[in-house]
């Protein structure tokens, strides 16, 4: 239905009270914003990289909890690992040994480290278990009476062979023995309460430990979440270099559009201080910025840009018009005031709705980007008007400008053919063909990520290359998933656990993506084997209560596999990759074996560095839907509140439902996995495509206003508003492909993927609305005039 005229007539007399009230106190209005701004730039340069492991975790997860419960029982997940590799030869030497003993000392006494839970050869932790004529007997690898300058051949020589006799090669021992391995846990407060800082910690790795311990003989090899994120952190600095290389290029593109220096410096300055107020309300609501979150306030900054110069475009058109500068801005002021706020308030509630995914860190970026985009209201519909009144631009540079657009535009006039009703209708068979091609190419999108590594890193970036070199030369993994059996206190007699816990072990270690596995019940094996004179008969679960509740008091002096009450044993999964297809494809076989669990026995899943990115991987894949729907949904109920007609509803939202899919499509053949990074791009994107349909329909709207048939009005829509539209997507897309040279792997992904965004919404924009607009006035005739939204004054 058309809008009612009483209702239209309302918003228009709200829009032009608030007009006249922001014109006459234009330079109160101006000042105010001024001294806001400053103020929020002090609090703005106080802004710090925050990152956090626990804020990685999804709030009340199933994993999380078990997380959480047996944190301190289980393998941290938030550990550091990290190599002694001899560059020539193996590190059966006294100076191989002697540094290994220097960086172990060295990791002990880093701020933040649980040092009980550190682990190398020369750690008192690591000892081997000896069958003697006495029974079973646990030695420590490297004697506490040897101190490094003891070292002679004979002593290296006994050290070698209890690491292979104890198990080591493989685990603290590469296979090829050009390397050792130290491993910590790492504590995210120390004893004060204070946080752990992840990007200084990072540069405190390098300069005690890898600065100081790697030369022409040796290399340090480290990794592990704190020097991940950290590593991450640094590249991020290099965000603000090819975003201000963006911002150079949308300069230019802006001063070529309209060739005026205070129209090419007033939207770009406008949405710069949108920034400043972001960034200094992060820090006055307590918020850091995560190095995963850095690129979103510059993605609200496109949007800024976007939007700004919309309103130069109608400025200049006002005064080619014959208006002074000064009406020409109120003009634009009321014209853009309703399409604008719709176009931002739509995005606002896009990027509200991402406080669905109960993840903290998905949660700070939410509220980063909707405070950006809240502000953007202020300063691109409000402040840039206001400033741009105070100009004195000669009705000569209109009219020239104006010549030149309308130059620019001619080519539109073949676009604008769209909204010829045969032409229309080929253009939606075309679009509903590649909206069918893109659900069905889309629908085998992964969740998570698609690399081994980091992910949010080049393959040959320094964590990356150790991470391929440690996983390469040792048995356990990287990363690994931690399966929790639960019974109740005082179980240590109950044999029905170990024996299915052996099963589970055995049939997980044939599951493709799984290294290796450690548990409670493989300690149970090599206990009842050395107990028994190392038959390798014995290596098996005992059945007798008796002997397996001896066994369980000898394995509970080891922490990683079991509670001291038996209430809780664990089986450690060590994985080939955290690739989202691997992690799944374990959890589903845990899921699948866990059906016939003993009575009195649960399984529960899962700890495990693999076990937090699960619960986000789920929460990612859980969450998606719904909050696509509310974005949809609030799309919907925006555009049917201003313009009162479900023809604007369904011309509005189906073409960006077609970018959004085509979008996922893209997303899988370039092998980018939907992820807390990639999410946003997808909301924003939204947002962004939005901004086209509004503009476009709503000037249409306008001229079927003023009395013009259907297919005339949309022609002039396209050849007054199009060439700004198409200018922008490109100049912003140019700009945000400029980040596929970051050395940060998200972040060059971040740039095609919202390069092709801004493009394919922008087409959707130009092409399927048009040609939808047709065939619904067609099908659905309007039998009432239409009231434009916005106010013209000529």
């Amino acid at each position: 239905m058309p809008t009612p005229p009483d209702t239209t007539t309302a918003l228009q007399r709200a829009v032009s009270r608030f007009e006249a009230f922001v014109f006459s106190h234009r330079r109160l209005i101006l000042a105010a914003l001024a001294v806001f701004t400053l103020v929020m730039a002090w609090f703005a340069t106080q802004l710090r990289m925050d990152a956090g492991f626990d804020k990685q975790m999804p709030v009340g997860h199933e994993y999380i909890q078990t997380f959480e419960k047996y944190r301190n029982d289980t393998l941290g997940a938030n550990r550091l690992n990290i190599v002694v590799k001899a560059r020539h030869g193996n590190i059966w030497n006294a100076a191989a040994l002697r540094r290994l003993y220097d960086v172990t000392q060295a990791v002990i006494f880093l701020p933040n480290i649980e040092r009980l839970g550190v682990q190398s050869l020369w750690t008192p932790n690591s000892f081997v278990n000896e069958i003697t004529e006495d029974g079973f007997r646990a030695d420590p690898l490297i004697d506490s009476t040897i101190t490094p300058a003891q070292l002679d051949s004979e002593t290296i020589g006994n050290i070698r062979r209890a690491a292979r006799q104890g198990g080591f090669v493989g685990t603290l021992v590469s296979r090829d023995e050009s390397s050792a391995m130290i491993t910590a846990e790492l504590l995210e407060y120390d004893a004060r309460g204070a946080k752990l800082d992840y990007v200084e910690y990072n540069h405190l790795l390098e300069q005690r430990i890898r600065s100081k311990f790697e030369d022409g003989d040796f290399e340090i090899q480290i990794i592990g979440f704190a020097k991940q994120i950290g590593d991450i952190a640094d590249g991020a600095r290099s965000v603000l270099k090819f975003c201000a290389i963006a911002l150079l290029l949308t300069a230019a593109a802006v001063y070529w559009y309209c060739r005026s220096l205070r129209f090419t410096l007033l939207p770009i300055l406008c949405s710069l201080t949108s920034l400043v107020w972001q960034f200094g309300t992060l820090r006055l609501l307590g918020f850091g910025l995560d190095p995963l979150a850095v690129l979103v306030p510059f993605l609200v900054f496109a949007i800024g840009v976007s939007h700004g110069v919309q309103q130069i475009n109608y400025i200049v058109r006002g005064i080619s018009h014959g208006h002074s500068n000064f009406d020409a801005c109120r003009d634009s002021f009321s014209g853009l005031l309703i399409p604008g706020t719709l176009a931002l308030v739509t995005a606002f509630v896009s990027f509200i709705t991402l406080l669905l995914i109960p993840i903290p860190m998905v949660r700070e970026l939410a509220i980063a980007a909707s405070l950006g985009v809240a502000y953007k209201i202020v300063t691109n519909l409000v402040m840039l008007p206001v400033a741009a009144s105070f100009f004195n631009v000669s009705k000569a540079y209109a009219d020239k400008a104006l010549i030149r657009r309308e130059h620019q535009a001619s080519w539109l006039r073949v676009v604008a053919r769209v909204a010829e009703p045969r032409n229309a209708l080929v253009v939606l068979v075309l679009t509903a063909g590649v909206f069918a091609v893109a659900v069905w190419q889309g629908r085998d999108r992964v969740v998570g990520t698609l690399q081994p590594g980091a992910p949010e890193l080049r393959a040959d970036s320094r964590f990356n290359r150790d991470a391929v070199a440690i996983s390469t030369n040792f048995d356990t993994g990287l990363d690994w998933l931690t399966v929790i059996f639960e019974a109740p206190p005082q179980s240590c007699s109950n044999v029905n656990i170990g024996l299915y816990q052996d099963r589970f072990t055995w049939a997980m270690q044939h599951v493709d993506g799984v290294l290796s596995a450690a548990s409670y019940a493989g300690q149970l094996r090599l206990y009842n084997e050395g107990y028994n004179e190392g038959n390798p008969k014995m290596s098996v679960v005992p059945i007798d209560a008796a002997n397996y509740a001896a066994l369980s008091t000898e394995i509970a002096r080891v922490r990683g596999t079991m509670r001291k009450d038996c209430s809780m044993t664990a089986v450690n999964l060590f994985l080939t990759d955290h690739k989202a297809t691997t992690i799944q494809r374990v959890i589903d076989a845990v899921k699948a074996f866990r059906s016939n669990v003993p009575p009195g026995v649960s399984m529960r899943l899962a700890s495990g560095n693999a076990g937090v990115l699960a619960a986000i991987n789920d929460e990612v894949a859980r969450s998606e839907l719904p909050m696509m729907l509310y974005v949809y949904a609030a799309i919907v109920m925006l555009v049917f509140l201003v313009y009162r007609d479900l023809r604007a509803v369904v011309a509005c939202c189906l073409p960006l439902t077609v970018g959004t899919f085509v979008g996922y499509w893209f997303m899988k053949e370039l092998q980018i996995g939907l992820t807390v990074a990639t999410l946003p791009v997808m909301v924003l994107a939204v947002g962004i495509g939005v901004d086209y349909a509004f503009y476009i329909y709503n000037r249409l709207l306008l001229h079927v206003a003023n009395g013009q048939p259907t297919v005339k009005a949309i022609e002039h829509a396209i050849l007054e508003v199009g060439t700004a539209t198409i200018f922008t997507a490109i100049t912003l897309a140019i700009g945000v492909a400029t980040w596929s040279f970051s050395q940060l792997k998200f972040q060059a992904d971040m740039g095609k993927l919202l390069a092709f965004m801004f493009m394919v919404n922008m087409v959707m924009a130009m092409t399927a609305l048009p040609a939808m607009v047709v065939w619904l006035e067609r099908l659905f005739p309007r039998h009432r005039p239409v009231h434009a939204t916005g106010l013209q004054h000529h």
